[in-house]
This record gives structure tokens, C-alpha cells and sequence, in this order.
């Protein structure tokens, strides 16, 4: 008799993944630097980073507390930037894609349902006309370092993942498979490691940074989390951060880096 895979928390989906894994070093490449980022909604806020952390303020107001942050980079004058912020009571996921040759920048800023949101079941949702998902992620866009105009370049939206079927081997002992199949879904399941057995279609974002290099973002319906990697097909590599809750009992945030090594399996053509 088969077992029935189960599914596991956010934090648990940490301690799978820590050992011998293929994420890529923490760089301090921006330490010293400030960056104004011009954002396409009016927002202006000022970055101030250091080694391993940084200070985020409007433009005019005192710069805040210092946050710890990871910088990574999987092609020259591109940034990944992620960490986490108390704004209002509420803690957000930010994941900034830094565009320094071309001075613009894609911001992904994600949240976590609430304990009450995560009770309302998926067929409530289906029948009311929502996304089967309750984790929130909000897409924009800017300039860096000057004011955001209509010939500012912007990482588009794309279609160029759509049928391709790729592996991502994450470490030693995590492995697991993508099918891509629409604008808005994507299939997956754990080839190998602590959810082997598990698989879902999950709702996903895909923008295009640059030839051959993708920024994904998933966010999952059963157990909340948020997903964000940028995938680069030419170098066969991902790197990017998952975040959630770290128990069930909702009290603390996990938000931890991953990186695979990645291979197209294969690409179905609709005709």
C-alpha cells in the first residue's frame, strides 16, 4: 500500500533544503552604495546598502532601521535583492531585480495570508470567483537613480517559458520538476527530497530580464508560500528565495535562499 506523500510547513521546506546545495554566494558588490529607485506608481525610495544589510526611506524622510538583505547575481550588472520589512504591523517579502546597466528595476513585494484568510477552504474561493490562493505578491517597476519616464526600459511579461518541461536540481537530495503551461499555471512535483511524491498546479508570474533569463514567481495554494527565482537557460541555472510562515501556528516567517541547476527536459508546441 502507497503511502500518502504529506505536505510540510515552509520552515520543515528550509531544513530540507539547507545542506549541500547549489544556491549562489551572498556578494556585498553594492555595499556603500545608495540607489534612489523611481518607482512607476510615484513611489521614490531611497537604499542605502552596507555588507550584509541596508537602510530603506522615502526620498525626504529619515532613512529607517537597518535590514538584513542577500544580493546575488547570475549575469553582470544584474541584482537580485531580497529581505524582509515590518511596514503598518504587516511583514512584507521584498525582492528587488536590479537592472543597473539598463537603470530600471522590477520590484516584487509579497505577503502572507492571515491565519483566518488560510481557513476560507478552496472551494469557497472557486465559487466566489477568486484565486484559489490567498498569498498576495504585487508586481512593479521603475527607474534607478532617475525619475521614471515613458522610454524607461521595464522588464515585460513573457511567453517564452510556456511548454517547456525543465529539472531543477537543488541539492544532493532536492530535485524537482516544472511544466510550464499557461500565462497564469504552471505544474510541479518533488523528483527527490523531504515532499517527494507531492505535486500541484500553482498560479506563477514570468517576466522577461534579459535574452535566455527569466524572473518566476509561484504562489501556492495549499501550504502558503511565495516563490520567486530568476532562471537563466543559457547558464543552466536558478537562484532566488522561497518565503511562508516557519510552523503552523503562524507565528514567525521563514524566508530562505534556493538555487538549482537547470535543464529543459523538453518544450511542447501548441499548434
Amino acid at each position: 500500500m502507497t503511502l500518502q506523500p504529506e505536505w510540510i510547513t515552509v520552515g520543515a521546506l528550509a531544513d530540507g533544503f539547507a545542506g549541500d546545495n547549489h544556491i549562489l554566494p551572498a556578494l556585498d558588490d553594492l555595499a556603500g552604495r545608495s540607489l534612489t529607485l523611481y518607482f512607476d506608481n510615484g513611489w521614490q525610495i531611497e537604499h542605502h546598502f552596507h555588507a550584509t544589510t541596508l537602510n530603506w526611506n522615502r526620498v525626504g524622510e529619515p532613512a529607517g532601521a537597518e535590514l538584513a538583505y542577500r544580493a546575488t547575481s547570475l549575469r553582470h550588472g544584474l541584482y537580485l535583492v531580497d529581505f524582509i520589512k515590518q511596514e503598518q504591523g504587516a511583514t512584507h517579502s521584498v525582492s528587488l531585480i536590479l537592472d543597473l546597466e539598463r537603470r530600471c528595476f522590477t520590484a516584487v513585494l509579497g505577503q502572507m495570508p492571515s491565519r483566518d484568510e488560510c481557513r476560507n477552504d478552496l472551494f469557497s474561493r472557486a465559487l466566489a470567483g477568486g484565486e484559489l490562493t490567498s498569498v498576495k505578491a504585487q508586481f512593479l517597476h521603475g527607474a534607478l537613480d532617475q525619475p521614471f519616464t515613458a522610454d524607461t526600459p521595464r522588464h515585460a511579461p513573457t511567453r517564452e517559458l510556456i511548454g517547456l518541461r525543465n529539472q531543477y536540481v537543488y541539492s544532493a537530495s532536492e530535485a524537482y520538476e516544472h511544466v510550464y503551461l499557461n500565462a497564469d499555471f504552471y505544474s510541479w512535483q518533488c523528483l527527490e527530497g523531504v515532499e517527494q511524491g507531492l505535486a500541484d498546479t500553482d498560479r506563477c508570474h514570468y517576466y522577461k530580464i534579459a535574452e535566455q533569463l527569466y524572473l518566476f514567481v509561484w504562489r501556492e495554494k495549499i501550504v502558503p508560500t511565495l516563490g520567486l527565482v530568476l532562471i537563466d537557460l543559457a547558464a543552466g541555472r536558478s537562484d532566488g528565495k522561497i518565503f511562508g510562515y516557519q510552523g503552523a501556528d503562524f507565528a514567525s516567517f521563514a524566508n530562505f535562499p534556493v538555487g538549482a541547476l537547470a535543464r529543459v527536459l523538453n518544450r511542447t508546441t501548441y499548434a
